[in-house]
């Protein structure tokens, strides 16, 4: 079954276009170590009635949207040699300055999954 790096993040909607620039930069570099998809997802119907909406798990402030994002791997040792490889990478490395990220990296949220159902 496929493994999952996700993530759920804020981001200012004035940093969209920059945060875009970054994730297109960023899923080349994976998809070129291997990874098989990279998506990111920019909040569209966030204001449900059911469960815990993100913007309240977030709490956004204002001007800000959620950002929902993963990467998928054949398995949890492909995520580990992809992610390696990714990391060392020059051209990521340099877009990793923590002061000149287009969000609140504190307030990202991250974690590997396995695949439970897969339809």
């Amino acid at each position: 079954m496929r493994y999952i790096d996700g993530f759920v993040l804020a981001v200012p909607k004035k940093n969209l276009p920059a945060y875009r620039r970054m994730a297109k930069k960023a899923g080349k570099i994976f998809r070129e170590h291997g990874a098989l998809e990279f998506r990111e997802c920019v909040g569209d119907d966030l204001n449900v009635e059911m469960g815990k909406p993100f913007p309240r798990t977030l709490k956004l402030k204002r001007g800000e949207t959620v950002m929902f994002s993963w990467v998928t791997f054949k398995s949890r040792a492909h995520r580990d040699r992809v992610n390696a490889k990714a990391m060392k990478d020059p051209r990521l490395a340099k877009m990793m300055d923590m002061k000149s990220m287009p969000f609140d990296v504190k307030r990202m949220a991250y974690g590997g999954f396995k695949t439970l159902v897969d339809l």
